[in-house]
């Protein structure tokens, strides 16, 4: 796969007749391995691995209704009292990140209310942090370290 702006990480990886795929240390299962699982699989172990995110507060292809239709965040992670914390979505390295990518993750918020929206195609890394009060946002130079 290809080598993203992402530290590099271990993974465990197998063969199934055509397909290859990647284990997933959240969802404790192999995944079938796509450019965009392979973003969401590196992205994770950075918020693990450098950001010293818990794994046990992360969920990943978490449900969510919106307009009554069913839809799937990438990445959610809580802090420790269990309130929605941080949302990720990733795209796959060739995928140029756009505002619409911004409005997908944005629509997905409104259920959550999270404190830092994150979009990424494995080579490009935005963060934003959320003010309700304001009704703003603020971009953010790095992803913050968990607190």
């Amino acid at each position: 796969m290809q080598v993203l702006n992402l530290p590099s990480y271990q993974f465990k990886v197998k063969q199934e007749g055509l397909r290859t795929h990647i284990f997933d240390s959240i969802r404790k299962k192999y995944v079938v391995l796509t450019p965009e699982e392979w973003v969401r699989q590196n992205f994770l172990q950075y918020l693990i691995q450098d950001k010293k995110f818990p794994a046990s507060l992360i969920a990943v292809e978490a449900g969510l209704k919106y307009n009554q239709l069913q839809k799937r965040m990438d990445v959610l992670v809580y802090d420790r009292l269990g309130t929605p914390h941080l949302m990720v979505e990733c795209k796959a390295p060739e995928v140029k990140i756009t505002q619409d990518t911004f409005d997908q993750i944005a629509r997905y918020n409104m259920a959550f209310k999270v404190k830092y929206l994150v979009v990424t195609n494995g080579m490009d890394h935005f963060c934003c942090q959320m003010d309700y009060s304001q009704n703003t946002f603020q971009y953010l130079e790095q992803i913050p370290v968990f607190e």
